[in-house]
């Protein structure tokens, strides 16, 4: 009696079966030859091995010893990795430098009150509001940020909220008045804020200015698979309310003093802003279009550093 056609047909039913039914199951047929079935695994195979593949199977019959061979079949495409549609990152920084375009009209801010000259001394001018750099400092803390995904993850809107810490670090003796009496002239009294060149020599003047700020971007990226990778490209605007704002000082005859107050700058502060991330590393900058003060003085701010974040 012939038996080799029922064998052949059931063990071809066997295999039809464990196809359809339980990709991700091993069978092993003793105790010559392995054969494993792999869902969406990617096997690179030496030059010494046959392959076969049928529709979605791939069949990988391994060379080798005599006495041992292994068959691997791999059933379905390799899986794409999936992202989610919204990302956030918590607690990033940046560390950069503050400075300021200076386009003040200072014959009209001095007339107006804005800035106060000693009688016989040279008048206020734009040698007196230049900055340290190297000192000036600015400081982002983003309480978090969040990517929404526009286009395959290709193309993104970005947003986030945080805090901005402007340091603007004097290299002249001026000083800021919220208002009050002339210092040079005893007998009269100024109603808003002003700037006056001080008799004290400073060893520490600086102007401080603090944002609560809500930045919307749109983003690039070039490889979503990877954020150590490609090109990251980020453009919009943020919006920034004014929450703190002081005069710190620091000299010999008077110590450490910190002056409060809003000095007539600007409440809102808005801004172009920008990121690049080439690879791990993060650049940022933000620009100003407006003064931040709102009269006299027109300093227009603009913003430049690091970001510490490959998200």
């Amino acid at each position: 009696m012939n038996y080799k056609k029922p064998v052949t047909f059931t063990l071809a039913g066997l295999l039809l079966c464990s196809t359809l039914f339980a990709q991700n199951d091993t069978i092993k047929i003793p105790p010559a030859d392995t054969t494993k079935v792999l869902q969406n695994d990617t096997t690179k195979v030496p030059r010494t091995a046959d392959t076969i593949r049928i529709g979605g199977m791939i069949i990988i019959k391994r060379g080798g010893n005599e006495n041992k061979r292994q068959n691997t079949i791999t059933i379905g495409n390799k899986r794409k990795q999936r992202h989610s549609n919204i990302s956030t990152a918590s607690w990033i920084v940046d560390l950069g430098f503050s400075n300021y375009a200076d386009e003040t009209d200072y014959p009209s801010a001095t007339s107006e009150g804005y800035i106060i000259n000693k009688p016989g001394s040279p008048a206020l001018g734009e040698n007196d509001f230049k900055l340290k750099t190297g000192k000036s400092v600015n400081v982002n803390i983003w309480v978090f940020m969040q990517r929404i995904n526009l286009i395959k993850h290709y193309v993104n809107l970005k947003y986030g909220l945080g805090i901005e810490l402007n340091n603007y670090r004097f290299k002249s003796n001026i000083s800021f008045n919220e208002g009050g009496v002339n210092p040079h002239n005893p007998f009269q009294n100024i109603a808003h804020p002003f700037v006056f060149r001080d008799s004290i020599a400073f060893s520490k003047n600086k102007l401080a200015a603090d944002y609560a700020t809500i930045p919307f971007m749109i983003n690039f990226i070039t490889h979503p698979n990877s954020s150590k990778k490609g090109i990251s490209l980020s453009a919009g605007v943020s919006a920034g309310l004014l929450y703190s704002s002081r005069n710190k000082q620091k000299s010999d005859e008077r110590g450490k003093e910190k002056n409060r107050g809003d000095y007539d700058l600007q409440k809102w502060k808005f801004s172009y802003i920008a990121e690049l991330g080439l690879g791990p590393a993060r650049l940022y900058g933000s620009y100003s279009p407006k003064s931040i003060f709102e009269n006299g003085l027109k300093m227009i701010p603009y913003n430049v550093g690091i970001r510490l974040s490959n998200w």
